[in-house]
């Protein structure tokens, strides 16, 4: 006897325990950090493989430590469904980002063999490692893998202990010379769903628990090293500084100014600062910081990051001081597949309520595997928008309705696989 469809409260509340769970992997007790490849990480892919075994996928791991978890479709062998999202995290960060729209896919999944529902297509389910990019400077090198964008230098880039990418992998049991293998073939994909969290406060404001999402932010990522003359904070006089903080503080309002001037919805961000030498009694002789520049149109995201670059060689100028500028991440604006919108729509309209639909200004893996595949991604409400902290929060309930809205997402691209 096939058992009843578990409702959306049972599901959230079965998603919140598996989130509970997996938060445990951490590498920092008393707060979540999952780093790429690090002890935390190998014990996140025991616990979600586990759980993807119990559920009747079969697991494996790629070359960049990607967990991917397939089942098979009913009947002939066909195409696929991928979803997807990451197990990695920010340091000390919520138990939601990333690692829920995993868990939402397994759960989907198994939701649908316990209804006695057939696909007919298979599903693949991946835990992509490294999306955030904390150890390494290579944001999204999981899912570039996957659509066979991986770039090779980013094996020699190192981590903060002088490990290179590289030699983690291989630590980790993986084998960085078949990284042209992890690339799926885009010939046997129907396409790519992504379950997310907001991670910003525009659901909650309309008073929806869920939402499509019409777009990825373009962003661009930069370091920039503002150089002074370090010297005793006691001895130099004020107008004979060449102080590199106070540069950068200068700077830091210009970036601030320059955003909120900026067209729609550019943001704009340092988040990150390292003063040199960094001694109570020194006047800083060196500064290193990040810029985050980012909309959901190229244009005003490229105006802004001209301003930004000629006022800060203004300012460095006028205080004596250099300003060299290192781009990181360049990636444009990235639309998501309006049919395969149209199908999460049709899912979250039949649940009742209202239907939004809404750019991300964060970025996602679909962001990669858009350069491959139809793509497009579901948001769920987070509370008071907060992410990338202990406090992120999502009710159980809006969990559930997404895992109910990824079912029936399911369902419908079945029906239309079916007819095609």
């Amino acid at each position: 006897m096939t058992p009843p469809a578990r409702s959306p409260a049972d599901l959230g509340a079965l998603a919140q325990r598996l989130l509970d769970d997996l938060a445990l992997a951490t590498d920092e007790p008393g707060r979540v950090t999952r780093t790429y490849l690090s002890p935390a990480h190998a014990r996140s892919i025991e616990l979600v493989g586990g759980w993807m075994r119990e559920r009747g996928l079969a697991t494996r791991l790629d070359a960049v430590a990607t967990l991917r978890g397939r089942r098979e479709a009913d009947g002939p062998a066909g195409r696929s469904v991928l979803i997807g999202s990451h197990i990695d995290t920010v340091v000390d960060a919520g138990k939601l980002d990333g690692c829920f729209g995993v868990v939402a896919g397994i759960l989907a999944v198994e939701e649908i063999a316990r209804r006695g529902l057939n696909l007919p297509f298979a599903v693949e389910i991946l835990a992509f490692g490294d999306e955030e990019g904390v150890r390494f400077p290579s944001p999204l090198s999981s899912s570039s893998a996957a659509t066979g964008t991986y770039r090779r230098e980013w094996l020699t880039a190192r981590d903060r202990g002088g490990v290179t990418l590289e030699e983690a992998l291989r630590a980790f049991g993986c084998d960085p010379d078949a990284v042209e293998a992890a690339a799926i073939d885009l010939e046997g994909v129907v396409g790519y769903l992504e379950v997310h969290i907001e991670q910003g406060p525009r659901l909650e404001h309309w008073g929806l628990p869920l939402g499509v999402v019409t777009s990825i932010a373009g962003q661009t990522r930069m370091g920039m090293t503002v150089e002074g003359m370090a010297g005793h904070a006691g001895t130099v006089p004020m107008d004979l500084r060449r102080d590199a903080f106070t540069g950068l503080a200068e700077i830091a309002l210009t970036v601030e100014r320059i955003g909120r001037q900026g067209t729609g919805d550019l943001v704009a961000t340092i988040g990150k600062v390292a003063v040199r030498p960094g001694a109570g009694n020194t006047v800083p002789g060196r500064v290193e910081a990040s810029l985050d520049v980012r909309a959901s149109a190229d244009a005003p995201r490229l105006v802004a990051l001209d301003r930004i670059r000629h006022e800060a060689e203004r300012i460095a100028a006028r205080r004596g001081l250099t300003i060299a500028f290192e781009r990181h991440v360049d990636v444009p604006t990235c639309p998501m597949d309006e049919r395969l919108q149209e199908a999460f729509s049709r899912a979250v309209a039949s649940l009742g309520g209202d239907l939004r639909r809404l750019p991300s200004g964060a970025g996602h893996d679909a962001m990669a595997m858009a350069r491959r595949f139809p793509s497009a991604m579901l948001f769920v409400r987070s509370k008071a928008g907060i992410s990338h902290n202990p406090l992120e929060w999502t009710d159980p309930l809006d969990l559930g309705l997404a895992v109910e809205a990824l079912v029936r997402t399911l369902l419908d691209l079945a029906d239309a696989e079916g007819r095609a």
